[in-house]
């Protein structure tokens, strides 16, 4: 595989990660004992920490783009299994 190629795909699971990643350890104001700004949603986070969230979601994304890297090299996971576990109707 390309190193272009393979940027690229770390992207797609680094851009995956941050769905995963963002739900986790959000705290609302009510929550973290703060008073709410004027205008602001209930579930508005309390405090955003882009860094530890780009920290959390760079290792996410790592340890994906690892496995797949693996399986790529490896083949554990291949069309031909996949079609055995989800036959076409």
């Amino acid at each position: 595989m390309k190193w272009t190629s393979a940027l690229a795909i770390y992207f797609l699971f680094w851009s995956l990660s941050v769905f995963l990643v963002l739900p986790f350890g959000v705290r609302t104001a009510d929550e973290a004992g703060a008073a709410r700004v004027p205008g602001q949603a209930e579930s508005a986070p309390h405090e955003f920490r882009a860094g530890r969230i780009a920290l959390r979601v760079t290792v996410v994304a790592t340890v994906l783009f690892v496995l797949f890297q693996l399986n790529y090299i490896y083949g554990w996971i291949t069309p031909q299994i996949i079609d055995r576990i989800l036959p076409a109707e």
